[in-house]
């Protein structure tokens, strides 16, 4: 019995030690366990951080990466940066300096005599003040013509052909017929010569006639005036008769500049105000002007009128028939209760649009998005809110990326349509010599100096070929305006020495080409207006390609798809 208890005791002991052995060993974790716990919320951190382009901030994805638009590292999207409000737009300071943002302080006490202005656009032409006719002063037949072309440079006094003449012959003879018979009849020599000489007949011509006693039968024809020849009348071999123009010239010393202004703008203009204008055949000059002249009529097509001024062109660095824009500058008045705001703050939607108000008083600059209504009844650079604004306000005034959705940052234009005017060989004209753009525009994506000067000359070799037999009168006058400037800016591009100068003169180039396929249109091909905002230090350029990818033509490979489509040109 005691065997049995001792036994039992030990069996307990044994157990009790197992179990409390058990209980107080080390732990010993497998390799394959961990915290699903901690890991879940690891994941969940990760998964709530945006990533956002500085450049382009409606980009937003869940890792980081590039920007699909301009291929710029994604930054992370920061809580204070993190708005709930769709109607809120925030930016970095970093996105706003790219962005070029820039806002005004409006409201009635703000505006007081602020200095409003009325864009024009228009083109250098000759003063009709210097246009001369060279004329016959005999009739008989253009033995010789020495003006063979329009624009050659004619000097005072310079021969200029030679004329047979049938009269002059008889005049001739009858002044040795009058000195044979002067002692008989007295003033009879003088009535002759003086008929020679209203022919410009020189004295040494009438002297010679007098002491060989043989009658001519041409004239040298000198020129009356100076200038370059504007037209050409008549042609080597033609009968003229006298007082009949052979040709015109004109005189580049001084020029008119002709502006359109519209006919709501009409009433703040008036004779003696300063137009700034600029021409993109001279970048980065500028000049001023006095308005000379308001034309009493009204285009009634375009609901213009024409305004004139004045200029001085010493150098010959104007031309006619450069295009221009510019700028007449007026004064508003300090009386005006109603707000007044930049027309470039506005996001046009139609009567009702957009203006975006910086909020006051933020950590991050934040713009409001505010309904308005435009009264839109002139081109100034303000225009008036009817409804939305009430204060003052500090508006955005750069309309570039400021609705969550990329635009060009200028404004656009309005061109006349020529659609239903123009025939289809001039439509295939224009879309031939489109291809030779865009063979420029491939060799500027491949920063190729030597492609692009090849390609721009086969670009002006096609433009020779344009005929306009099939076009007349305002809308060939619009043609030969851009035909000008594709001459112009093509003929730099050809001659430029480095990429960047070529790159400068394709831009303006392109201003040119979008504008002459949205005026008369294009016949079979969708070619597609595509913007850059970074270009040339961030002011932006546009292009014209006939894919809708973009391929940069002012980086190349630096930045080969930075840019957006802004508009397409279809088929008429």
């Amino acid at each position: 019995m005691n065997d049995s208890k001792v036994f039992l005791y030990i069996a307990i002991a044994v157990i009790g030690g197992i179990g409390i052995g058990w209980l107080i060993k080390p732990q010993t974790i497998h390799p394959d366990q961990h915290d699903h716990h901690q890991d879940y919320k690891e994941m969940q951190v990760v998964a709530d951080e945006i990533w956002t382009c500085s450049m382009h901030p409606q980009i937003r994805q869940n890792e980081p990466g590039l920007c699909p638009i301009c291929k710029m590292d994604l930054i992370p999207l920061t809580s204070n940066n993190l708005n709930n409000d769709p109607s809120r737009l925030e930016m970095s300071a970093a996105a706003i300096k790219l962005a070029q943002i820039e806002t005004t302080l409006v409201g009635s006490s703000a505006q007081q005599g602020v200095k409003a202005s009325i864009n024009v656009d228009g083109s250098v032409e000759l003063d009709e003040s210097s246009l001369k006719s060279q004329t016959a002063h005999v009739s008989g037949r253009l033995e010789s013509l020495l003006i063979n072309y329009e624009g050659m440079y004619v000097r005072t006094g310079q021969k200029i052909g030679q004329i047979y003449s049938t009269e002059l012959l008889a005049a001739s003879q009858e002044l040795i017929t009058a000195a044979q018979f002067e002692d008989q009849v007295q003033g009879l020599k003088e009535a002759s010569i003086q008929k020679l000489k209203n022919w410009k007949i020189t004295d040494e011509q009438i002297e010679r006639i007098l002491q060989t006693a043989e009658p001519i039968t041409t004239i040298d024809l000198f020129a009356d005036h100076a200038g370059f020849v504007t037209k050409k009348i008549l042609n080597q071999g033609d009968y003229v008769r006298a007082g009949q123009p052979i040709y015109q010239v004109g005189s580049t010393g001084r020029l008119w500049l002709n502006f359109n202004v519209f006919e709501s703008d009409l009433a703040q203009v008036q004779r003696g105000q300063t137009i700034e204008f600029k021409t993109p055949s001279l970048p980065g000059r500028s000049f001023e002007a006095k308005i000379t002249f308001i034309d009493p009529l009204l285009n009634a097509a375009s609901r213009t009128a024409t305004i004139r001024a004045s200029i001085n062109n010493p150098n010959n660095s104007l031309k006619p028939g450069m295009l221009l824009t510019g700028s007449i500058h007026t004064q508003t008045s300090g009386s005006n209760t109603k707000l007044s705001i930049p027309r470039s703050a506005v996001l046009w939607t139609g009567k009702t649009s957009v203006v975006y108000v910086k909020v006051p008083d933020v950590e991050v600059p934040t713009f409001q998005y505010q309904n308005v209504v435009i009264d839109d009844e002139n081109s100034n650079e303000y225009v008036t809110v009817l409804e939305g604004l009430d204060a003052a306000a500090q508006l955005n005034n750069k309309s570039s990326m400021i609705n969550g959705l990329i635009t060009t940052g200028h404004e656009s234009k309005s061109y006349p349509n020529y659609h239903e005017e123009v025939t289809r060989t001039f439509l295939e004209h224009l879309s031939a010599l489109t291809f030779h753009y865009l063979e420029v525009k491939d060799a500027l994506i491949e920063s190729d100096l030597t492609l692009t000067s090849k390609a721009a000359a086969s670009l002006l070799e096609e433009l020779i070929l344009i005929k306009t037999d099939s076009i007349d009168g305002e809308i060939l006058s619009y043609w030969i305006n851009l035909k000008n400037a594709i001459q112009d800016h093509g003929s730099a591009i050809v001659g430029a020495a480095t990429i960047e100068v070529q790159r400068k003169q394709f831009e303006f180039l392109s201003d040119t080409f979008i504008e002459a396929l949205k005026v008369f249109g294009v016949n079979t091909e969708t070619f597609y207006v595509q913007y850059c905002p970074m270009a040339f230090e961030n002011q932006g350029a546009d292009w014209i390609s006939n894919v809708s990818d973009i391929q940069n033509p002012y980086f190349g490979e630096s930045m080969l798809t930075c840019g957006i489509v802004t508009d397409s040109i279809k088929a008429n």
